[in-house]
Order: structure tokens, then C-alpha cells, then sequence
């Protein structure tokens, strides 16, 4: 199946010498969830800006839906929807007239029946007849994206959707958004809140400086990248690591309180019981042990800190 969005050596460089984009390729699948991280200024919303027709490219081209954004941008215009990072909504307007008037402005017929639904499904309809004014931060951006579903698109982009959004409204969209995704609608995600990624995604992609670190299954990468640690806590401090422990690939902390070791992928994990024996032969007493596993947030700060 050919990809809903295909991105081929994208560049992007301002008036004043700035390299936003340096060659992207990207692929992205009709249905799937993807998540786009990288830190301030790596180069999301320039991406998105160009997709979606409000910025154009220095070189390389897009494709939306077999559509060419420059040449073709009234065709791929109709297929995405967009919900920026900024509130900009007219506030004296009311819900049911703002999302209405969107689908119009997107060249759309009367549909009462549909804007109804999205108001449900975004638990907006008791506010629709509210201004725009009278409404939370965590509305508005419903709103948004509800104004941004108005015209049926087959891909919605959600940049930075939860800022500002306290944690209860947050998981609210997080249930809208999955709905989304199981109708078919494509989603692509910008976010600094990486729980969101690694609660949604199917597919994780990082960008840094304006190129592409990678793109993975999500599971994939938890699994590849992902590492384990066990802790393990003396009853008595060390003053040093013992030589056999050292050979085993364990480390003692600052204060001589903890054996670590790691592990992760296969690596290590069947030399527990070893390590366990190590420790006893050398007549260590534990008095706690524990796991941790890297989330989605440890292995993108080690991939973006090893590209420095």
C-alpha cells in the first residue's frame, strides 16, 4: 500500500541562512499514529507547516495522498486537517457556528448531522451553543480539533494538542484521538509530553536539527533501545566494587549503598542468577532489590544528547 504522506529529500532554508529542514524522508501509512519528538526548533512545525500548505519548500517534494503540495495543494488541502499549537479561534463565535463555518470554508455542504457527531464524540455538544470566549483552555483545543474534522479529512495533524491542558482533559483527548484512529483517519502528533507517544503511537519518529534521527515501530524501539536495571540494596555499604562483581558487569553507586546492573534485549538478563551467586560468594546481605526499565522519554533524551 502506497503511504498517505511521502516526503522525499525535504529542505527548508529561510532568507536569513537558516537551515530548518536538511533533506527529510519520511513515509507515513494510512490509519497508523504517528509521533513526531524532537526539542524546540529541531524542525516539527516547519514539517507540518509545509504538508499542510502553509510554508513552501526550498527543495524536495510532498506527496499527499498521490497529490503534490505545491502543484496540487487545493486536492491535498481537502485531505488534512491541522490543529496548531496556537488558540486561535474567534471568541465571540459559538461552538456550533465556528466548526460549522470550517467545514464550509473547506468547500464542504451543510452537514448538521455530522457536526453533532463530532461535537459528541469531543464531548463538546452541551457547549455548543457557548462562545468561544466562555470556554477552558482544554475546550478550546477541542474545539480545534473539531474544526479541523469539519471537512472529513484522511489526516489529521495534532501540533502540541495538550499544551496547557490539565491532566484529566488530557486523557479526554487521548480516548478522542484513538477514536479517530479507529475510523481510519491518519494522525500525526507533535508533543513535548512523551507519555502521550509512548500511550498512542503505533510509529515513533525523532527529528534533530532539521534531519531525521529515525523512525520505528514503537514497540520496536522500546525493545531494541530499551534497557533494563536491576537494583540491588546492601544492607552494608562497600567502600570499593569487588574485583568478581566488577567482572560481571555490575557498578556500585556514589555512596556504596546499591549494585546495578543492566541489562536489556537479551543482554545480560541470564546472568541474573549468576549475579545473585556473585554477590552471596562474597558474602553480601541485601536488603531490597528492584527493576527499572527505560521509558520512551530515557531513549529519546540518549538519542538526541548522542547526535550533540
Amino acid at each position: 500500500m502506497s503511504p498517505i504522506v511521502s516526503i522525499r529529500n525535504l529542505t527548508k532554508t529561510y532568507a536569513n541562512g537558516f537551515s530548518a529542514l536538511k533533506g527529510v524522508d519520511l513515509d507515513i501509512r494510512e490509519g497508523e499514529i504517528l509521533a513526531l519528538l524532537g526539542p524546540n526548533g529541531a524542525g516539527k512545525t516547519t514539517m507540518i507547516s509545509i504538508i499542510c500548505g502553509l510554508s513552501t519548500p526550498s527543495s524536495g517534494q510532498v506527496l499527499v495522498g498521490g497529490h503534490d503540495v505545491v502543484s496540487e495543494f487545493r486536492e491535498t488541502r481537502r485531505l488534512i486537517g491541522l490543529v496548531p499549537q496556537e488558540l486561535t479561534t474567534d471568541q465571540f463565535e459559538t461552538v456550533w457556528n465556528t466548526v460549522s463555518f470550517s467545514r464550509g470554508l473547506h468547500g464542504g455542504k451543510k452537514n448538521p448531522a455530522l457536526i453533532e457527531r463530532i461535537l459528541k464524540d469531543l464531548s463538546l455538544w452541551d457547549k455548543r451553543d457557548n462562545k468561544l470566549r466562555e470556554l477552558s483552555g482544554g475546550m478550546k483545543r477541542r474545539v480545534l480539533i473539531a474544526k479541523a474534522l469539519a471537512h472529513e479529512p484522511r489526516i489529521l495533524f495534532l501540533d502540541e494538542p495538550t499544551a496547557g491542558v490539565d491532566v484529566e482533559l488530557r486523557r479526554g483527548m487521548w480516548t478522542a484521538i484513538d477514536r479517530l484512529r479507529a475510523t481510519g483517519v491518519t494522525v500525526i502528533l507533535t508533543t513535548h509530553y512523551i507519555e502521550e507517544a509512548e500511550e498512542m503511537a503505533d510509529r515513533i519518529a525523532v527529528i534533530r536539527g532539521g534531519e531525521i534521527l529515525l523512525v520505528e515501530e514503537k514497540r520496536e524501539l522500546m525493545q531494541k533501545l530499551g534497557r533494563k536495571q536491576l537494583h540491588l540494596e546492601l544492607k552494608t555499604p562497600l567502600g570499593t566494587l569487588p574485583p568478581a562483581l566488577a567482572a560481571l558487569g555490575l557498578t556500585l553507586s556514589e555512596d556504596g549503598r546499591q549494585l546495578v546492573h543492566e541489562y536489556g534485549n537479551g543482554a545480560g538478563e541470564g546472568r541474573i542468577g549468576q549475579v545473585l551467586a556473585a554477590i552471596e560468594a562474597e558474602g553480601l546481605s541485601l536488603s531490597d532489590v528492584s527493576t527499572h526499565q527505560s521509558s520512551l522519554e530515557d531513549i529519546f533524551v540518549s538519542l538526541v544528547e548522542a547526535r550533540q
